[in-house]
């Protein structure tokens, strides 16, 4: 029995410690290398401080900010540990009255503003944690923005189109802006 415990235990020990401890640290190593800020957790920083992610959205409620897409996490928004969709049919009248409710916000935050409300403004997406809003999002969001900071409202659109990033690979989605870029831009308007 010795003899067979011996060499398993062996190769357990020396497989551990390639696929727990080896190359864990040469696959982080590598894209510490290679994608230095993703590896990172895409922080950005405001003043030598992190103050979040490019990846991660935030909850804005300020009416002087730009509003990113609902979270679906719980039991606090853009939860990174809670990632996930609220799996709510089209159908389904919690969906519905959610969507209504968000519209009304959005409307009350604005009454002047008689624009179609972008989707993406009332639902959440599939991990409810996302950090960008469609650029038709952001332009619905320009009046109101530029009132409460009385700014012009073309300074205010020249501002999205300065963040606006196109679509990936140049296919893939539609052109977007992160929230919290935005936002660190808006705020440092003087």
């Amino acid at each position: 029995m010795t003899s067979l415990l011996r060499p398993a235990i062996v190769l357990f020990l020396i497989l551990t410690a390639i696929t727990g401890i080896a190359y864990p640290l040469l696959v982080t190593g590598v894209a510490q290398a290679v994608f230095p800020s993703e590896a990172g957790g895409s922080l950005i920083a405001k003043e030598g401080k992190a103050v979040g992610s490019s990846l991660i959205g935030q909850s804005f409620s300020d009416p002087r900010h730009f509003w990113g897409r609902p979270s679906a996490t719980a039991p606090q928004p853009y939860n990174g540990l809670a990632s996930g969709g609220s799996n709510l049919g089209p159908l389904n009248p919690a969906l519905t009255d959610g969507i209504k409710t968000r519209v009304e916000a959005l409307r009350a935050a604005d009454p002047t503003n008689k624009s179609p409300v972008p989707v993406d403004l009332v639902t959440a997406s599939a991990s409810g944690l996302d950090p960008d809003i469609s650029l038709a999002a952001a332009y619905y969001q320009v009046p109101r923005v530029a009132r409460e900071r009385s700014l012009p409202p073309d300074a205010v659109r020249s501002l999205i189109a300065a963040h606006a990033r196109g679509k990936v690979l140049g296919i893939l989605g539609e052109p977007r802006v992160n929230v919290l870029d935005l936002n660190l831009a808006l705020d440092a308007l003087k």
